[in-house]
């Protein structure tokens, strides 16, 4: 990477935030006019409050990036240089965009007082495994080489293996997807979600940049940006929820950052907070079926454990945030050696 673009990248993530701050205000004001309000869950009564709190937030993270991410590398795409790189990720990142905002929107409180319940399940992982193919195909195969296409960086021992695009397409897929999910099970209180994923992209654009992946770099710092901004609308007690609309693209788009540095196998340990919040997930619904009905945590996600057991929601916010640097600092430590 070249000496100067460094300070360019940290000056687009500053004024990525500045244009998020300036613009929030009347965004959220639009939201709450067209009353795209969100539901609150009955079981969640600590929360009860919250009904009607404008979501879909997650443009003001998405938009930013995209215009700011692609105004870095004009220059580079038109001439189809290696900026045109960048166009996976943005892809990825507007393409979950969209799929987790017609799940916001179907589950929207409209006017007319209809509760929705989103898209199901099915319908969404199947989106899921559409995008992240697509994106898995051009990765392994793009001639421009991405640094981690089809190669694993195994930590401690500093050694990178190449192997097969049949493994390594299905596992680019699988780490896009989970990743989505997990980060999405992430969003459940004010400013969980934000500060942790801006925790993860700053671990990932520094070892990128270490790595020379200077489009890498500038797409995950950019990004940072873009999360401090919605997080001043979003922290405690927040205007805006980012819904599905922020945490998949957020999500989605860590997982293929992972994959594109080589160093995938650290992604669980940079993201630990939204794998314990899946783990979570997944052992609070296998243990109720096991045990006829009884719970193995008091409320799942892992968050709502600890606002239970009589955590503040700004505790359980701090304290995650606080596992969540402390493991993403670990991260690239690990990924130095």
């Amino acid at each position: 990477m070249g000496a100067t673009s460094l300070p360019l990248t940290l000056t687009a993530a500053g004024l990525t935030f500045l244009l998020g701050v300036i613009w929030g205000g009347p965004f959220v004001e639009i939201l709450r006019r067209l009353r795209m309000g969100k539901n609150i869950l009955p079981e969640v009564t600590q929360h009860a409050t919250k009904q009607g709190t404008p979501t879909t937030g997650g443009l003001m993270i998405v938009v930013p990036t995209l215009l700011v991410v692609l105004a870095l590398n004009a220059a580079s795409i038109l001439r189809g240089g290696p900026g045109g790189s960048t166009l996976v990720l943005l892809a990825v990142m507007v393409g979950f965009a969209v799929l987790g905002w017609l799940d916001d929107f179907s589950g929207i409180r409209l006017s007319r007082g209809q509760m929705g319940q989103g898209l199901s399940e099915r319908v969404k992982l199947i989106g899921q495994i559409v995008l992240s193919g697509a994106a898995a195909v051009v990765v392994s195969l793009y001639d421009g080489g991405f640094a981690g296409a089809n190669t694993v960086t195994v930590p401690l021992l500093g050694i990178t293996l190449n192997i097969s695009p049949l493994v390594f397409i299905p596992v680019t897929m699988f780490a896009i997807v989970a990743t989505a999910n997990a980060v999405n099970f992430t969003d459940g209180l004010d400013g969980l979600c934000g500060i942790i994923s801006a925790s993860a992209f700053a671990a990932y654009g520094i070892i990128a940049y270490l790595q020379g992946q200077l489009f890498v770099t500038q797409f995950c710092f950019v990004l940072v940006g873009a999360c401090f901004a919605f997080l001043w609308f979003n922290a405690y007690p927040a205007h805006l929820f980012m819904g599905d609309t922020g945490s998949m693209a957020l999500g989605a788009s860590l997982g293929l950052v992972a994959i594109m540095t080589g160093q995938w196998l650290l992604l669980p340990i940079i993201a630990v907070v939204p794998v314990a919040e899946t783990v979570s997930v997944i052992l609070q619904r296998y243990y109720f079926k096991a045990t006829g009905g009884q719970r193995l945590f008091k409320m799942a996600p892992l968050h709502h454990h600890f606002e239970r057991t009589g955590w503040s929601e700004t505790q359980v916010v701090q304290r995650f945030w606080l596992v969540g640097l402390l493991s993403a600092i670990i991260g690239v430590a690990l990924a130095l050696l």
